[in-house]
Parts: structure tokens; C-alpha cells; sequence
């Protein structure tokens, strides 16, 4: 039995809330069980320096953890002058994952940066922002295409993440912090609503694990992942 009494392949309960955040151009509360994450996609008329004249534009993310998102406090990473390489990796993967996306090309030269702020943690931050930094990335586009900024939603299909362990000899789905700081493995699958690989991240954290796991562990994220669109889809109507 998982501490949260769920099945092995039975994901925690999610909710999307379209437009909770009054200024940004599109954005998203998500809630994966106890992790809740705002997400915010602020639009820029202009790309990066590193892209300005190409006829192309970038989608980029920020991802923090407020103090009080878990029990203890964490300090700002403010304060220290500069995000730590944990926050760092985080955002490149949000970053990359929406780009998958994308079509930059049809963006044209600008730039939206998805803001991923972690309300609550309780395992599964950077896949719920993926997840939720999606619906924000759509809502933005849609507000651009509805001002004509755009002739076409750039869009090219959705994506979605979900973490997937071995705890206890058994493979599971959707890990939350209990799980996920005694699992002998942990990954995070990002996919797309058509079923390709974005990136895999796959970690022996005590025991090593076989292929026939690693496949395992594909599996359960394939039908956790086919959910999280299921809501996508509802979400954006």
C-alpha cells in the first residue's frame, strides 16, 4: 500500500484553473494533490538579444519556490544574488519542454517567459509546471491570436510530465514527497499528446534498476501522461 493509499498506477488528483492571475496574458493554477503551482506566460514584443533579426521567437521559464512552500523555510534565492543549479536546471526543462511545442518560426520575433511559482511543494514541482505552464503558454497565444498578432495558433500539440518511481520494489506513478525521498528510483517523463519522448530523467537513488523497469516506468508515465491531456483538453474547452 503507497502512504497516500493510492494504486500503483493511480495519479493524484489534479485540477487546472485557467486565468487566476489578473495582468498576464495567459496563466494557470495547478494543483497535483498537495503541490500547487502558479504559472503566468508574460508576452515581450521583442526576442532575445541572441535572436533579434532571424524572424523567430523563443519561449523561456522561470521557476522559484516561494519561502513557505514547504515545512520549513526556504530562504529567497534572491538573497544570495543569483538561482541555485537546481532552479537553474528546472527552468532549462520547463523551457525546452514548451519549445517542443512550438512553432518559433509563427511566433514571430518575441518572446513569452512562463513563470512557474511553486505555492505548495509536495513532490512534483517542475512536471506539474510543465503541465500547468502549458495551459498558461495556450491562453497567451490564444490572446495574441485573438488581437491579430498572430495569423496562426503556434501550437503544435500538447505536453505534459509526470514522475514515475520504484518504491519498495514496485513501480509507481506520480510520486508525491513521501514517496519520492525513500524511492529507489525516480524519473520524470515529458511528453507530448501524441505520445513522443520530450526528455526523460532517470535516477538509481539506492538500488540500480533493469530495462524491463525503465520500460515499466514508460509505461506507467504513457497512461499518466494520456490523463494530464484528457484535462489539458478539458481545461482550455
Amino acid at each position: 500500500m503507497r502512504p497516500s493509499g493510492r494504486a500503483p498506477d493511480q495519479k493524484r488528483e489534479v485540477t487546472l484553473e485557467r486565468s487566476v492571475a489578473r495582468y498576464a496574458e495567459g496563466s494557470c493554477l495547478i494543483k497535483c494533490g498537495n503541490t500547487h503551482v502558479l504559472c503566468t506566460a508574460s508576452l515581450e514584443d521583442k526576442p532575445p538579444m541572441w535572436l533579434r533579426g532571424q524572424g523567430r521567437g523563443w519561449v523561456t521559464a522561470e521557476y522559484a519556490m516561494l519561502p513557505r512552500a514547504t515545512e520549513t523555510r526556504t530562504r529567497r534565492e534572491v538573497s544570495s544574488g543569483r538561482p541555485s543549479g537546481r532552479t537553474q536546471e528546472i527552468q532549462r526543462l520547463i523551457g525546452r519542454s514548451l519549445r517542443a511545442v512550438v512553432d518559433l518560426q509563427a511566433l514571430g520575433e518575441r518572446q513569452i517567459t512562463i513563470d512557474c511559482d511553486v505555492l505548495q511543494a509536495d513532490g512534483g514541482t517542475r512536471t506539474a509546471a510543465i503541465t500547468g505552464g502549458w495551459i498558461a503558454l495556450h491562453d497567451c497565444l490564444k490572446w495574441m491570436h485573438g488581437r491579430s498578432m498572430i495569423k496562426t495558433m503556434p501550437l503544435t500539440d500538447h505536453v505534459a510530465a509526470i514522475s514515475v518511481g520504484i518504491a519498495a520494489g514496485v513501480t509507481v506513478l506520480d510520486l508525491d514527497y513521501v514517496e519520492d525521498s525513500a524511492a529507489h528510483t525516480d524519473s520524470n517523463f515529458v511528453m507530448t499528446g501524441k505520445g513522443n519522448l520530450v526528455e526523460v530523467q532517470a535516477t538509481a537513488e539506492g538500488a540500480t534498476f533493469s530495462e524491463t523497469q525503465l520500460q515499466e516506468m514508460l509505461t506507467l508515465a504513457r497512461k499518466g501522461i494520456a490523463e494530464l491531456v484528457v484535462l489539458q483538453k478539458q481545461a482550455i474547452g
